[in-house]
């Protein structure tokens, strides 16, 4: 074998390994993205499954905020019935923002029942859903770092050769706060006043 011989043949497998490598690279991206859904999917079940106990306690009480209560369980089947996965994201974000917006109103009107508020069993699911709420947090922060991932993977060379011949885009929303107001520093006052 002649000395350019072995020279293409190594170029030619380093080419090969450097595109294989580009190629597994696109994919383990756009898998992190499907994990990090699926993670969120986990935490918002959670949340999901723990409501109900929390509107039957706030419902013993709390005559007044029916439409409140009645808001929130039709949240909650809308997100129970949404299919998981990315295709649903946005929809997901929107039942998400809205099911954040209307159980801090609950737990704001649970201020305005002292027998609810000192219910050993509400402060208790109330302290449940806080945990759920960080973990969701969580599993939001690791999905918009592989939604970050994958868009870099979409949007600089090769790789995007590589994903946009597979079908994959960057065009996955990160899981953002609802609005300005959302993004807001609560004032405390507001509440007790």
């Amino acid at each position: 074998m002649s000395m350019t011989m072995i020279i293409a043949s190594g170029a030619a497998l380093i080419l090969v390994f450097w595109l294989y490598s580009t190629y597994v690279n696109v994919v383990k991206t756009k898998n992190k993205v499907d994990e990090a859904m699926a993670s969120i999917d986990v935490q918002l079940k959670k949340r999901y499954d723990l409501m109900p106990n929390v509107l039957f306690l706030a419902n013993k009480f709390m005559e007044h905020e029916r439409s409140l209560i009645e808001d929130i369980t039709k949240l909650r089947t809308s997100a129970i019935q949404l299919a998981s996965g990315v295709q649903n994201i946005q929809d997901k974000i929107n039942l998400d923002n809205e099911i954040q917006k209307k159980m801090k109103e609950l737990f704001v009107s649970v201020e305005n029942y002292p027998q609810l508020k000192s219910d050993n069993t509400m402060v208790q699911a109330m302290k449940t859903y806080a945990d759920v709420e960080e973990h969701i947090a969580a599993a939001r922060r690791f999905y918009n770092a592989a939604v970050r991932d994958l868009k870099n993977v979409v949007q600089i060379w090769p790789s995007s050769t590589f994903a946009a011949s597979m079908g994959i885009s960057g065009d996955i929303p990160y899981f953002e706060a609802a609005s300005e107001v959302e993004r807001a520093p609560i004032n405390a006052q507001n509440y007790f006043n």
